[in-house]
C-alpha cells in the first residue's frame, strides 16, 4: 500500500480497518512535507506537534467506535484566510504577521467534527487576490507538476499540496475561480459550492458577496465526501442557506444518461489555448459516448463578466479589508501621531495587488462614480444570472474550460496585471450568479502541463456536477487502464 497515493476516502477506510493508524498518516505526510517544501513552498505554517497530538486524539476516538465518516483520521490542509483558534492565520500578509485568532473557521470545525486532521495552513496569493500564488508576502508557490511554472491562485498552496501529495485534501476559497483555477493548473479536483452552501464564518473576507469555501482533492468521491461534511446552516453568517441535500456522496453514480449538457460558444472563441479546447471538447466527447446529450449555445455577456466582477470584488474589498489598521491586531508601524501611524502600517503592511484593489475600489465607491461604475456592474451581475437562469431552463450542466491556458511561467503574470485578470474569464461568472462550478482533470499539454474540464450547475445543483464528474473520472481511469 503505498500510503501517500491513497485518496483520503481509501486511507479513512484503511485507518477504519486498522490497516494503519491516523498518528502514522500524520507522520507520512509531515515527512513529505520536510522533502518537498523547500522546492514547493506550499504552506505558510506547519504545526507538527499539534498535527501529531490531534491524529492521536482522532485516532482514540476511531477505536471507540465515535468517528466512523469517509474523512475520519486523514491530515488535510487548510487556505491560510480561515481562521484556527491557537494557529498562525496571515492571509500571506506581512499586516497579519502575527495574528492568532481565539476562534476557528466554521468550517474547518466541520471538518474536525469529520475526524479530519489539520496539518497547518497553506500559501495564497496576499488576501486572496491574485491567480497566481505569487503576490504572498511568504514567498511563491511553485506547480509541482513543473515546479518552473505557478500553480494558480489564490489557493495555490492548497491545490499545490494536494498534488504534491504534501496532504490528502485541502480547503481552498473561490471568490472568482480562486479554487477551480488552480486545481486546474495543478491536475486536482476542486469545487466551489452554491453561495451559501459552505458558512464564511472565519474566512477573513475579500468580496462578501462573492466568497465561498470549497474543497481541493485528488478525486471526485473525496470532493463529494469533503463537501458533505463542510456544508451546514450556520446562523453566524447571515448568508448561510439551510439545506436539507447536502449528503453529495449519494451522487457518486456512473450514469449520465439523458442529461443535457450545454457547451457555450462564448468559451471556444478567440483566447483559448487550441491545446485546452482539445481537451475539453474530447471530454465532452467522453460524456457523450456514456450518453449525455451534448448541444451547443450562446450564453453571451462573458464579454461584460471581468470589468462587472473586479468593479465589485474591488469595492467590496476596500471596504473589509478597512478594519485592518494596526489598532486592534496585526502589524503596526512605529510612528509619531495616529494618522502617521495608520498611513504606515497599511503601506508597509499591504503589498501591490492588495493596494491596487483597495484604490480601485474606493474609486468606484467614491461620490460621482459609484452610480457609473459600481451600480452599473451591479445590473450587468444580474444579467449575467439571468444569461445562466435561461441556460438552465433548457441544460442540466455547462460545460466548458477552467481557465484559457495551462499554467503561466513564474514570473510572467506579474508583470501584467491585466493579463492575470483576463485569466478568469471563464471563472468569473460563476461567483457573480452564486453557482457551483467544478473543476476535473481532463488532460495534458504537449509541457505535461495540466488541463482542467469545468462543469457548472444550476443553484444548488452539486449532486448533477458530482454525478457528471464522477462519470466522467471513472471513464478516463478506464481509458488510461486500457
Amino acid at each position: 500500500m503505498e500510503l501517500l497515493s491513497l485518496s483520503a476516502v481509501e486511507l479513512s477506510a484503511a485507518i477504519r480497518e486498522k490497516k494503519i493508524t491516523a498518528v502514522e498518516a500524520m507522520e507520512a505526510v509531515l515527512d513529505r512535507i520536510e522533502e518537498c517544501e523547500p522546492q514547493y513552498h506550499c504552506y505558510v505554517t506547519v504545526d507538527r506537534e499539534g498535527a501529531l497530538e490531534r491524529a492521536g486524539q482522532v485516532q482514540k476516538r476511531i477505536e471507540a467506535g465515535e468517528l466512523t465518516g469517509p474523512l475520519a483520521g486523514v491530515p488535510v490542509a487548510v487556505k491560510d484566510n480561515m481562521c484556527t483558534e491557537g494557529m498562525l492565520t496571515t492571509c500571506a500578509s506581512r499586516i497579519l504577521e502575527n495574528f492568532i485568532p481565539f476562534y476557528t473557521a466554521e468550517a474547518v470545525l466541520n471538518l474536525e467534527k469529520a475526524g479530519a486532521v489539520l496539518i497547518g495552513k497553506t500559501n495564497m496569493d496576499e488576501f486572496a487576490m491574485g491567480s497566481t500564488t505569487e503576490t504572498s508576502a511568504y514567498g511563491v508557490t511553485k506547480n509541482p507538476r513543473n515546479p518552473e511554472y505557478v500553480p494558480g491562485g489564490s489557493s495555490g498552496g492548497s491545490a499545490a499540496a494536494v498534488a504534491a501529495e504534501e496532504c490528502f485534501f485541502a480547503l481552498g476559497s473561490d471568490t472568482g475561480g480562486s479554487i477551480r483555477q488552480p486545481a486546474s493548473f495543478c491536475g486536482v479536483v476542486g469545487m466551489k459550492p452554491t453561495y451559501g452552501t459552505v458558512s464564511r464564518y472565519g474566512l477573513v473576507a475579500y468580496g462578501s458577496s462573492l466568497d465561498q469555501i470549497g474543497p481541493l482533492s485528488k478525486t471526485v468521491e473525496d470532493c463529494a465526501a469533503v463537501l458533505e461534511a463542510i456544508a451546514s446552516h450556520d446562523s453566524k453568517d447571515s448568508t448561510s442557506v439551510e439545506r436539507s441535500d447536502t449528503n453529495f456522496t449519494e451522487a457518486l453514480v456512473r450514469d449520465v444518461r439523458g442529461l443535457r449538457i450545454g457547451i457555450p460558444r462564448d468559451y471556444f472563441g478567440e483566447g483559448l489555448d487550441p491545446e485546452v479546447r482539445s481537451a475539453v471538447l474530447e471530454a465532452a466527447k467522453v460524456l457523450e459516448a456514456q450518453g449525455a446529450v451534448l448541444e451547443e449555445f450562446d450564453l453571451s455577456l462573458v464579454d461584460y463578466a471581468i470589468p462587472a466582477y473586479y468593479t465589485i470584488a474591488a469595492a467590496e474589498a476596500s471596504s473589509n479589508l478597512e478594519r485592518f489598521d494596526g489598532i486592534k491586531y496585526g502589524y503596526r508601524a512605529d510612528a509619531q501621531g495616529l494618522h502617521q501611524m495608520y498611513k504606515k502600517t497599511r503601506s508597509q503592511g499591504f503589498g501591490p495587488e492588495v493596494k491596487r484593489r483597495i484604490m480601485l475600489g474606493s474609486f468606484v465607491l467614491s461620490s460621482g462614480y459609484y452610480d457609473a461604475y459600481y451600480l452599473k456592474a451591479l445590473r450587468v451581475k444580474g444579467m449575467i444570472k439571468k444569461a445562466f437562469d435561461d441556460a438552465f431552463s433548457k441544460y442540466d450542466c455547462i460545460l466548458g474550460p477552467a481557465a484559457p491556458s495551462t499554467a503561466p511561467k513564474l514570473g510572467e503574470s506579474l508583470s501584467d496585471p491585466i493579463k492575470m485578470y483576463l485569466g478568469d474569464i471563464y471563472t468569473i461568472s460563476v461567483n457573480l450568479a452564486g453557482l457551483p462550478g467544478l473543476c476535473v482533470p481532463c488532460g495534458t499539454d504537449h509541457k505535461g502541463l495540466p488541463i482542467g474540464l469545468q462543469l457548472i450547475g444550476d443553484c444548488f445543483q452539486e449532486k448533477k456536477l458530482i454525478r457528471i464528474g464522477y462519470t466522467y473520472e471513472q471513464c478516463r481511469k478506464d481509458l488510461q487502464g486500457a
